[in-house]
């Protein structure tokens, strides 16, 4: 925090005296102001024209994550904000822990959301700073958002949250307009930072909005955040032919001793990524019988529920397998006990 001495001097007068001084409140850039919502896979899937209805004017959908992963809803999301007339953008988590990673991942940024017609501009989504130093965020952030400017031709914007925008961000960031996240005010607290007004607040993770059944981030946006028809190629075309893919997935049915943590490790891939493939409000609750979507293409998991009259032996000969093999890939400890409504899964 960048404090003048008399004020400093004030300052230590007032904690000595048990009173405390709010933050200095950062306004807008403009008197106008528009509702907004920010959403992703954790939303599902989104009735737009209800979210329109309800006021509000602009959304915000997550394109992708990391170096090159797509958010499952991001194609049906982008489609139906844009068939409803919503003013739309789009934003990335950033993961990148070195220049170069930033590099790449705001060109696959860039890749994914050409075409598709936004009128907001591109955000970038760095808040995870875990093993960085403030210098080397800096460096991140900027070569994100230079790449992403160069590849877009357009500014983009700068999301984060107002502590991180007071005490983390250099000067140099203040050349991007600033959608900043505090809950709670009705003004972002933010003093001595290289904003001097914001373009988007976040004020709150926990909304409710109609056409959207799970809880939403609610925005307030200014006109700053909106394109002008000459700016930049944002219009909509068709897809690059190298853009990244939206993620493609396969069924996987829960069975007894499954774990998030078991079933990542067995097809190679993470217990984050299988709670924002499902939108698991809790990884530590799932159940036998549940489907899961795993990354990856292919045919789905072959699986057979138990009827009435089944036996292992009667499913072996349907399938043309053993009970052996059904025993072994199931877990099996007693052939002879097997349920109506269990779920076995059949050798591919």
């Amino acid at each position: 925090m960048r404090t003048r001495p008399i004020a400093a001097f004030f300052l230590a007068a007032l904690t000595a005296a048990g009173l405390t001084v709010p933050a200095a409140a950062l306004g807008a850039d403009s008197g106008r102001l528009m509702a907004g919502v920010d959403v992703s896979v954790y939303q599902g899937e989104i009735d737009f024209q209800a979210v329109k209805d309800s006021g509000v004017e602009t959304v915000y959908i997550r394109a992708g994550y990391g170096t090159d992963s797509v958010d499952r809803y991001f194609q049906r999301n982008a489609q139906e904000a844009a068939r409803t007339g919503l003013h739309f953008g789009f934003y990335w988590y950033v993961t990148a822990r070195t220049e170069a990673e930033a590099r790449q991942q705001a060109r696959s940024f860039a890749d994914v959301i050409r075409g598709k017609g936004y009128d907001c501009r591109p955000a970038m989504d760095l808040e995870d700073f875990t093993g960085l130093t403030d210098a080397q965020v800096n460096a991140v952030g900027l070569a994100f958002l230079r790449e992403l400017e160069q590849l877009t031709g357009v500014t983009p914007l700068l999301y984060t949250d107002a502590s991180a925008a007071e005490r983390v961000w250099e000067e140099a960031m203040g050349a991007y307009p600033l959608w900043v996240a505090e809950y709670g005010p009705s003004e972002p607290r933010v003093e001595g930072s290289p904003w001097n007004a914001w373009a988007g607040f976040q004020y709150s993770d926990s909304g409710r909005v109609p056409g959207i059944s799970a809880a939403v981030d609610l925005d307030r946006f200014t006109p700053t955040v909106l394109l002008s028809e000459t700016e930049g190629d944002h219009a909509a075309a068709p897809e690059a032919p190298d853009a990244p893919k939206a993620e493609e997935t396969r069924a996987y049915t829960v069975r007894r001793g499954d774990t998030l943590w078991s079933i990542a490790r067995r097809y190679g891939t993470t217990v984050k990524e299988l709670e924002l493939l499902n939108d698991l409000p809790d990884p530590n609750l799932i159940y036998v019988g549940q489907t899961l979507r795993l990354p990856g293409g292919g045919e789905d998991e072959a699986s057979y529920t138990v009827r009435r009259g089944d036996t292992l032996w009667s499913i072996a000969r349907r399938y043309d397998t053993t009970v052996e093999a059904l025993v072994r890939l199931n877990g099996i400890r007693n052939p002879d006990l097997i349920h109506v409504g269990q779920v076995l899964r059949l050798p591919g």
